[in-house]
């Protein structure tokens, strides 16, 4: 895709998971990116809103210039703010990216990702604000939410949202791509939201609409009497069925 291409299919998902009438984001909530290059990605402008966003919301920025900040430890949020405009590919720019660009920036050390989108979702939301946060999101509980969003996910405890939340979520997912041998689909923070990440925006919209619908049916049961999980020689079997991969990449667009 060339940029423009780029911009109106990220547009377009902003849109998907930025409708009122799916409760994934409301107002200023929420962040989406796609990347243009090797070291390069667009990103929404701070104080937009994902369900009315234009291609003219979105910042192009520096990826390497973005994560330059990681591994300062003393980096101040004044630091932060001078890095991440430092890093706008425009110099015209006034206006800064998202709080949660070094996040995205970082994720894109991964070339399995052009897409990103950050949301809050209720149902999620109910989950990843209560004492069974953790279980919930690591486990699964049918066969689809593992086709959609992989055999496993990021749990993230509740960091302060920003760098030291990127630092977090950095050595998570490495952490994550050792034992798995992948990157994963699907990253959830504690009190905060979820990450859904993939090689098109279809996927990210899909791994999005799922989370959402697996916590609607968690909820359920654990009211129920509590969830009964997958076992992994259950969830090894759907992840790796040829059948099920070819399903993957169809819905995956």
């Amino acid at each position: 895709m060339n940029n423009d291409e780029i911009l109106q299919t990220l547009t377009a998902m902003s849109h998907y998971v930025g409708a009122p009438d799916r409760g994934y984001a409301i107002l200023g909530e929420g962040n989406t990116s796609a990347r243009i290059d090797g070291d390069s990605m667009y990103i929404k402008a701070s104080g937009t809103a994902l369900g009315t966003m234009k291609p003219a919301d979105f910042l192009a920025v520096s990826i390497s210039k973005v994560t330059d900040i990681l591994d300062e430890p003393n980096a101040t949020d004044d630091d932060v703010r001078e890095n991440l405009r430092a890093a706008l590919l425009d110099p015209r720019e006034e206006r800064l990216p998202s709080v949660e660009t070094v996040m995205h920036a970082l994720l894109y050390e991964y070339g399995e990702y052009n897409f990103i989108a950050h949301t809050h979702p209720v149902a999620c939301g109910g989950l990843l604000c209560s004492v069974n946060a953790k279980e919930a999101m690591l486990g699964r509980v049918c066969p689809d939410q593992i086709v959609v969003m992989g055999r496993a996910s990021v749990f993230v405890p509740y960091v302060d949202p920003g760098l030291a939340l990127a630092r977090e979520v950095r050595d998570r997912v490495r952490q994550f791509v050792e034992e798995e041998n992948e990157p994963p689909k699907a990253i959830t923070l504690e009190n905060h939201g979820v990450f859904a990440l993939g090689p098109t925006a279809k996927s990210v919209m899909n791994i999005t609409d799922m989370a959402e619908k697996m916590a609607y049916v968690l909820l359920g049961a654990y009211s129920a009497g509590g969830p009964k999980f997958m076992t992994e020689k259950d969830i090894d079997r759907i992840a790796t069925r040829p059948d099920e991969k070819y399903r993957q990449k169809l819905i995956g667009g």
